[in-house]
């Protein structure tokens, strides 16, 4: 699309002929011979009919008239709008921190082709679908075991996101759980984070066994952050020693960092926790619109400076064609037959 960023300058059309109005040119006070035949003898002596002065004087005042339109054209910074480019900005950064401790090696859980799958199995397949769904999000993953571990920076592709969670393996960091340490590095991850919302979604099968910070500490951390914490416990409640389920520190954690507690026995439940987590978590998206501007004005210039040179090389070409008629000697007399003019050569 065309359009003057400036279209004011328009304004500014009349200022020339307000100046010649207001401020009109100088006359000449020389002596002069009046004839009164004097425009009928020029136009002989040119072999053409007379002009008028006011056609002349609207000939002489064309081209500075459209160069002077040009000009403004140019001061008035004409641009070609191109189509409008969107750019989606991310209002929240969501952290998965993922269990890899031994226990998640369980095969007490089945996906939809009636196969028995083992818990990390399952996550992946869950986990995978609630990703798709979080596209405008930048997403995060840690993974933890006896130590805590960034498989995925944050990041808006998703898809990549997905591959590394796929990579994932039991016990790749360590047969324990260390659940307190992974929130630990995930409130760090927070820190260059400069999105409104922030969210961690934590899934253990385990108590933890193996952190230096216990975990309702680092919840308390993290809330003094503004990170929210949803724990999602998975597996068998009645398991007992390492693997036991410590549905109550999971519990706490949620409380204490804002968020919500879930727990899933089976694959249905799990499926159901990410659809609720999907709606307490809603995709917020900023939405950046920008229309890119190709400045068009030295069209305009170029053009009033074309111009300008062909005025300069009209006007030399006429004034050249004035002397060269003068210098020719010739007769002007009356014809006695017509009374008409006549040049004799």
């Amino acid at each position: 699309m065309f359009a003057f960023a400036y279209p004011w300058i328009f304004a500014l059309l009349p200022v020339p002929w307000l100046v010649r109005y207001f401020l009109p040119a100088r006359e000449s006070t020389g002596v002069a011979v009046r004839v009164p035949f004097g425009e009928r003898l020029t136009a002989v002596m040119q072999n053409q009919a007379p002009v008028t002065a006011a056609v002349r004087q609207s000939r002489q005042l064309l081209l500075p008239a459209l160069i002077w339109g040009l000009v403004l054209c140019g001061l008035a910074r004409p641009q070609w709008i191109e189509p409008p480019v969107v750019k989606e900005e991310p209002t929240r950064d969501l952290l998965l921190l993922v269990d890899l401790s031994s226990s998640m090696d369980e095969k007490d859980f089945v996906n939809p082709a009636g196969k028995a799958i083992t818990r990390l199995e399952a996550v992946k397949e869950v986990l995978g679908d609630f990703l798709v769904r979080r596209k405008g999000d930048r997403v995060g993953l840690v993974v933890f075991g006896s130590a805590p571990y960034l498989q995925a920076p944050f990041s808006t592709d998703l898809s990549l996101v997905r591959n590394l969670l796929d990579e994932c393996q039991v016990g790749m960091a360590g047969p324990q759980t260390a659940f307190g340490d992974a929130i630990g590095l995930g409130v760090n991850l927070f820190q260059e984070s400069k999105v409104p919302a922030k969210t961690m979604i934590a899934l253990t099968d385990g108590n933890d066994t193996k952190s230096q910070v216990p975990p309702v500490e680092a919840a308390r951390i993290a809330a003094q952050r503004d990170i929210r914490i949803h724990t999602v416990a998975m597996g068998d409640p009645t398991t007992a020693g390492e693997d036991k389920l410590d549905a109550e520190t999971l519990k706490e954690v949620a409380r204490v960092a804002h968020g919500s507690y879930f727990f899933a026995g089976d694959r249905k439940q799990l499926e159901q926790i990410y659809q609720e987590l999907d709606q307490i978590e809603t995709r917020e998206v900023k939405t950046i619109s920008h229309r890119p501007r190709r400045d068009l004005y030295y069209y305009f210039l170029l053009a009033a400076l074309f111009l300008s040179l062909l005025e300069k090389v009209l006007a030399v070409w006429r004034a050249r064609s004035e002397t060269s008629l003068k210098q020719e000697t010739a007769e002007v007399r009356v014809n006695p037959a017509s009374g008409q003019l006549e040049v004799v050569s």
